[in-house]
């Protein structure tokens, strides 16, 4: 049950990102369709950001030191067209254009996530 949370929680934070961000796009051609699409995205970006991120953190902690965390909000969008690239090799309708516009989305991803984890019960 918890990875079921885990994954829509990363659904809901991505699609709050492509509804306030025109750089990130979400396709499909029903609204059933755009929330599996949603669904499949969030289960990428979770395996990304559950496996990927933690070695790149991990080896460029001297760096992320040197620029006072700075460097994270980088690491975040890098996981985020990561996810967007992932997704376009299966063919799900998720699209990031860019490096700023993955800046922008993981930081409102970030933000939705934090608000749902106190949103929604259970531990975590």
């Amino acid at each position: 049950m918890r990875f079921v949370v885990w994954v829509v929680v990363n659904a809901l934070a991505l699609a709050t990102a492509a509804w306030l961000l025109d750089g990130i796009t979400v396709t499909g051609d029903s609204t059933g369709r755009r929330v599996l699409t949603m669904l499949v995205v969030g289960l990428i970006f979770g395996l990304v950001n559950g496996i990927i991120a933690p070695v790149v953190k991990l080896l460029s902690l001297p760096f992320i030191l040197l620029t006072l965390g700075l460097l994270i909000f980088v690491i975040n969008a890098l996981m985020l067209l990561l996810t967007s690239w992932i997704a376009g090799l299966f063919d799900v309708g998720f699209h990031v254009d860019g490096f700023w516009t993955a800046v922008l989305g993981a930081i409102i991803v970030s933000i939705a996530t934090w608000v749902l984890e106190l949103i929604l019960p259970g531990d975590r």
